[in-house]
């Protein structure tokens, strides 16, 4: 079932800055955003994981945040989140996509994410999440093996970008459970063709094979 809502906060100096008063590097106005959303949520005991390149950056993985910040809750929780967002002085709102509420903070996007791959954000998904520190503020990060199993399982005839992935699957290939992303995605042809690409590439052993 999905959440009916659609909530809008009160714009507020504090969260949502004009972009001339981020600072210059657009990789760290995200990943301050990421933080200043991380520690709400943390604080008003929201299930949560943060997701997307930050969660990359997080694991260990390239700076390149991309061009907004994605956190995991699970579909009962939406309105819950939102109202807290809300409440704390940020611009909320419910896009055309049903699968998503986003937000602004601190003048950069807010991805508040609650299916994967069509597939809903559970609580045993957010429970194997990693607390990771992310600059100075710790929180739980979406595991490398469900960041990569959702990756594949998007896939498909009409978006297959391996060019966005690849990068993501080479940084965090040591912390992947590659048999499980197979197992869960290896059926489906493009999640399959791009199995075979990170063989032939040698960023991830054969199957069967040592890593």
């Amino acid at each position: 079932m999905r959440p009916a809502v659609r909530p809008i906060g009160v714009r507020d100096a504090r969260h949502d800055l004009p972009s001339e008063e981020l600072p210059p590097d657009l990789n760290q106005a995200i990943l301050e955003a990421a933080k200043q959303v991380g520690a709400l949520l943390k604080r008003n005991g929201h299930d949560f994981a943060l997701a997307g390149s930050v969660a990359v950056y997080a694991h260990g993985g390239a700076g390149n945040l991309q061009h907004d910040a994605d956190f995991c809750i699970r579909p009962e929780d939406a309105e819950a989140v939102a109202t807290t967002l809300a409440e704390a002085g940020l611009t909320v709102y419910q896009p055309p996509e049903d699968w998503l509420l986003k937000a602004k903070c601190l003048g950069q996007d807010i991805d508040l994410i609650f299916e994967l791959a069509h597939q809903p954000v559970t609580a045993e998904m957010l429970a194997r999440a990693i607390e990771l520190p992310v600059d100075s503020v710790r929180m739980p990060v979406l595991s490398p093996t469900d960041m990569l199993r959702a990756l594949c399982a998007a896939f498909s005839e009409h978006h297959c970008d391996f060019g966005a992935v690849l990068p993501i699957a080479r940084q965090l290939r040591e912390r992947v459970d590659w048999e499980t992303v197979r197992r869960d995605c290896g059926e489906a042809p493009m999640a399959a063709a791009f199995l075979f690409l990170l063989e032939r590439l040698q960023v991830i052993a054969p199957r069967g094979g040592d890593r």
